[in-house]
């Protein structure tokens, strides 16, 4: 008989897929939490055109975003967004939101400014760019994210730590080999696993998995891994894209407080899982300690629509699936390999809070990984197949369901929408879905009655 916690988790994870949701309550300013929010509710965020860090970006004004880089823009369900930009130092600006179909005017000259306004009534996260040639590469370019249901007064439970799919660099240019500078801070953070349940994750960043890194075959790599000082233990990080005995973990174990650095230089191309390797490493790993590594090859990728980054993992827990509260490892279902979860990007609420989201008619790539430490991924999307699956460095395999995808490994997977919908991302060892792992591809766009329809054919 199924365990009354587990069995309420997933009931409680159904309905709050499936039920509508609306609320009728007091309006308040963008970031005020103590508050709640009434649906067509104006949330306000100003973003100023300016240079940080050696490139453009857009730097948040006023609030919580004030004085961010390109600062992820929270949304809830059915509010009104007001976005303004103001041009901070002369370069012609615009700004446009994907997938809403909004695009401010072109902002030229510095104080001026423009403002775009739309109801969030799709849920998801949604790049936000400058639309001028070469602006949105120069790193001009940001998220947008629109949660379900309406603002809340309750604070969350923990620090959110899942990654969304969309957080991932643009495409590297062809150009000579350059010296890359890769920045990882290990920092331990008790996380939101699900709705009322926690967690005490070891990441890369404070987030899972963690940042993806992009570099151009010839490359030289260099790593500086930070260990937070607030960390208990020691870090490190091992890269399957390096080559050398231990990857990098035997130069970069890190005591709290301390920075380590090593360099390599990226000489097969590919996309490579990284991960901590400090005793005992499947521990780290399973706590959150995984990111990809994606080297391009001299050519570099083929220009798709849409990019996401979701990588699977596990957890082993003392309380069983969908209990309350907080979660503590449990060591010895670790070396038993018996998990307790299954998760995308480190969530077990993935497919609700961060859908992936595309066009119809778009080719979208995924870069799809498995931490593990233990367990493989049958990595399927239901209703749909992939045109073209990269594992490794060889030719690209063509028209794949299903594909295995061991610990400590990684492939890409591209495909053409065909149809609108809703698209599960699973594994296909499907009863990990009753164990958290399950994702979604939302495809907009107008429906298709030829491809599928209910009933018999028409004659």
């Amino acid at each position: 008989m199924m365990n009354s916690n587990k069995a309420l988790a997933v009931v409680v994870r159904l309905v709050m897929t499936l039920l509508p949701l609306w609320s009728q309550v007091a309006p308040v300013r963008a970031g005020d939490a103590a508050n709640p929010v009434a649906r067509h509710t104006s949330v306000t965020f100003t973003l100023r055109s300016g240079i940080a860090e050696g490139r453009m970006v857009f730097l948040g004004v006023g609030g919580d975003i004030d004085g961010k880089v390109n600062p992820p823009l929270v949304l809830h369900q059915g509010e009104r967004a007001q976005i303004n930009i103001i041009n901070g130092e002369g370069a012609e600006h615009d700004i446009v939101v994907d997938l809403y179909g909004v695009r401010s005017n072109r902002v030229v000259g510095k104080g001026a400014s423009a403002t775009i306004s739309f109801i969030a009534d799709k849920i998801g996260v949604f790049a936000y760019y400058c639309a001028v040639p070469g602006h949105r590469e120069a790193g001009m370019q940001g998220v947008m994210r629109v949660e379900p249901g309406p603002r809340r007064g309750a604070a969350p439970l923990a620090t959110e730590i899942s990654r969304d799919p969309a957080d991932l660099p643009p495409p590297v240019h062809a150009g000579t080999p350059r010296i890359v500078r890769v920045n990882l801070t290990t920092i331990e953070v008790k996380g939101q696993l699900d709705e009322k349940t926690t967690y005490q994750f070891w990441t890369f960043g404070g987030k899972v998995p963690g940042p993806f890194i992009r570099a151009r075959l010839g490359d030289t790599l260099e790593i500086h891994l930070k260990n937070d000082p607030a960390s208990i233990l020691a870090h490190s990080v091992d890269f399957h894209g390096a080559i050398g005995p231990g990857g990098g973990s035997q130069f970069t174990q890190a005591l709290p407080g301390e920075e380590k650095v090593f360099n390599f230089k990226a000489v097969v191309p590919g996309l490579f899982v990284y991960h901590c390797a400090t005793p005992s490493i499947a521990q780290h790993i399973s706590n959150g300690m995984y990111g990809l590594l994606l080297v391009e090859p001299e050519g570099g990728l083929p220009e798709v629509d849409r990019e996401f980054y979701v990588m699977q993992g596990e957890l082993y827990t003392t309380k069983p699936f969908g209990s309350q509260g907080e979660q503590e490892m449990n060591y010895e279902k670790l070396i038993s390999e018996a998990p307790d979860y299954f998760l995308f990007n480190g969530a077990v609420a993935f497919a609700r809070e961060h859908p992936l989201r595309a066009r119809l008619g778009e080719t979208i790539r995924i870069f799809f990984g498995v931490g593990g430490p233990n367990f493989p991924s049958a990595f399927h999307i239901v209703g749909e197949m992939f045109d073209r699956v990269r594992k490794g460095g060889g030719a690209p395999l063509a028209d794949e369901q299903t594909v295995s995808i061991a610990p400590g490994d990684a492939a890409t997977f591209e495909l053409k929408t065909r149809g609108v919908g809703h698209y599960s991302l699973v594994d296909h060892a499907l009863s990990r879905i009753e164990k958290g792992l399950e994702g979604v591809l939302i495809v907009d766009g107008p429906r298709d009655a030829g491809l599928m329809h209910a009933g018999p054919v028409k004659r």
